[in-house]
């Protein structure tokens, strides 16, 4: 009986007074990690160079590390975000927009991202959340979307790089910002790595529609994305289920062929030969054609 009436007034609870979505976001989704970089300015005090800590891992010489230009963009929540443009390839037709995971920052990606881009042949261009690495303010749900819009802008004036030019691309928590941005702008195309439904869907697998104080709500927003698709996930999935990037799949007005990586985790679909096969023919024949 006591039990009984935990359950029914936890239940009333969660009903007549539920958590805000930034509440929710902010248990499931940020962990941002002690800063990998700084950004040591250049004379005019506009560009500035990357310099990381050992946590980095950088993996390349010293001069590759020139390719990267850091600087700073203004959200409109008026919080100071870090960018990174990293040239990887002097020909590369496409510029990729990547949204990283969490427990993450750019220093840590650097390396990451001049590999993927080398590999693939596109520049990837790449920005810190509110409240990571040396961005300003904090995390939250709200910053997501203003982050990825100043990220967005910037890529678009600063480099004049226009939008059939540049490719989405989200990993885990990063999705959330790509899916909301994709379902208002067209672009060259979308890559979804290992995304999520919504925020109570992650932390309550059983829930079936979306509350109105759900964070994150991806599932509804991605009939609206106009853009060609890909949808990455791994099928042992420990964090975000494997049922999320198919339900995500299967809402897609234009996905083409997803990549379901058979025994791979939510941090190691990188290792798998299928992956850089799969984005190389997405980038340089499916795209192209």
């Amino acid at each position: 009986m006591i039990r009984s009436r935990n359950f029914f007034s936890e239940l009333c609870c969660l009903f007549c007074c539920p958590p805000c979505p930034g509440k929710i976001a902010a248990k499931l989704a940020f962990l941002p990690p002690e800063p990998t970089y700084a950004f040591t300015p250049d004379e005019t005090g506009s560009k500035f160079s990357l310099t990381l800590t050992e946590r980095a891992e950088w993996q390349y010489s010293e001069r590759e590390k020139e390719n990267i230009e850091g600087f700073y963009s203004r959200t409109t929540r008026g919080n100071r975000i870090a960018c990174l443009f990293v040239r990887c390839s002097p020909n590369a037709r496409f510029t990729i927009l990547f949204s990283h995971g969490n427990a993450v920052d750019l220093g840590q990606m650097s390396s990451f991202y001049l590999g993927l881009g080398t590999r693939i042949n596109c520049n990837i261009f790449s920005y810190d959340y509110s409240g990571y690495g040396v961005s300003g303010g904090k995390p939250s749900e709200k910053n997501l979307y203003a982050d990825i819009d100043a990220a967005w802008q910037a890529l678009r004036t600063r480099y004049g790089i226009s939008p059939e030019n540049i490719i989405l691309y989200g990993q885990s928590i990063g999705t959330v910002p790509t899916v909301d941005l994709a379902a208002r702008y067209e672009v060259g195309a979308v890559v979804l790595h290992s995304p999520l439904m919504s925020g109570m869907r992650v932390a309550f697998p059983n829930t079936k529609r979306t509350w109105f104080f759900d964070a994150f709500p991806s599932i509804d927003k991605i009939p609206k994305v106009t853009s060609p698709v890909l949808v990455i996930h791994g099928t042992e999935d420990e964090v975000i289920d494997f049922s999320h990037g198919l339900a995500i799949y299967e809402r897609c007005p234009r996905a083409v062929e997803p990549l379901w990586v058979e025994g791979a985790g939510h941090n190691d679909v990188e290792l798998f030969n299928q992956y850089l096969e799969r984005l190389k023919r997405f980038v340089s024949v499916e795209l192209l054609n």
